[in-house]
């Protein structure tokens, strides 16, 4: 009986470790497959498509139309620019129709400059005339003038959002930067008394319609130059934000 009992027992343990090594050999090459299966998605997601995405939104390139501000208006650098805006968007109009359109000040009358942040500063068309330029306020009602619902003034905000996010929608977008495109000294600026207090302003002062970017360039419809020039990405980011960080474009869906 005891012999019985302890021979059972034998049976009953090599009977279990049997069992044991099945089991783990059943199910073994279950998880090998998951492991395989894991590799095999984390491969699809890194696919060739998902990085040229991810180049994409790295660089944008625009074809909007170019327009050059001369002869008719030497100082018309932001109506033209404007009129690139509103052309690409669909609108007929051209540079001369809003450079009568857009709201005009006196360039000096009571003893006080003008505000280019009320209307376009003295004469546009004439340089033995006093003349400055205009903000991006009277610029932004101008547009709206021809898409109401469209234009945005994206004015005040940082580049990436005011200038990158709509290139990557496919909006141009208007900004106030100089003629240089890089940052300038501190003596090229001026501290006119206006009627609404004090208003920094610069001769050298420009605007250009922002069409393109890539990770050392700001690419842009040049009204004094050329169409898709570009420039030094870190130089024209900065002069924009010493000018106010002013830009205006259209939404999405315009």
């Amino acid at each position: 009986m005891q012999v019985f009992r302890t021979h059972g027992l034998r049976l009953f343990f090599m009977f279990s470790v049997a069992c044991a090594v099945l089991f783990v050999t059943l199910h073994l090459p279950a998880h090998e497959t998951k492991k395989k299966e894991y590799a095999v998605t984390n491969a699809a997601y890194k696919t060739p498509q998902h990085e040229n995405h991810v180049a994409r939104e790295k660089s944008v390139l625009i074809h909007a139309p170019h327009i050059r501000q001369n002869p008719e208006l030497p100082r018309g650098c932001e109506v033209t620019s404007l009129a690139m805006l509103l052309q690409q968007a669909g609108v007929s109009v051209d540079k001369m129709e809003l450079a009568r359109n857009i709201h005009h000040v006196p360039y000096w009358q009571n003893q006080r400059f003008g505000n280019p942040h009320e209307g376009f500063v003295g004469s546009m068309e004439h340089l033995h005339e006093h003349g400055y330029g205009v903000y991006h306020e009277p610029l932004a009602r101008l547009g709206r003038d021809y898409l109401p619902e469209a234009v945005v003034d994206l004015s005040g905000k940082s580049f990436d959002d005011a200038v990158l996010a709509q290139l990557q929608k496919g909006k141009p977008v208007v900004v106030i930067t100089n003629a240089h495109f890089r940052p300038l000294s501190e003596h090229a600026f001026q501290y006119w008394r206006t009627d609404a207090g004090t208003v920094k302003i610069t001769y050298q002062e420009h605007a250009v319609l922002v069409t393109g970017y890539d990770q050392t360039h700001i690419v842009f419809n040049d009204p004094l130059g050329k169409k898709n020039t570009a420039a030094d990405r870190k130089a024209f980011i900065k002069s924009w934000e010493q000018m106010g960080r002013q830009a205006i474009s259209v939404r999405h869906s315009a």
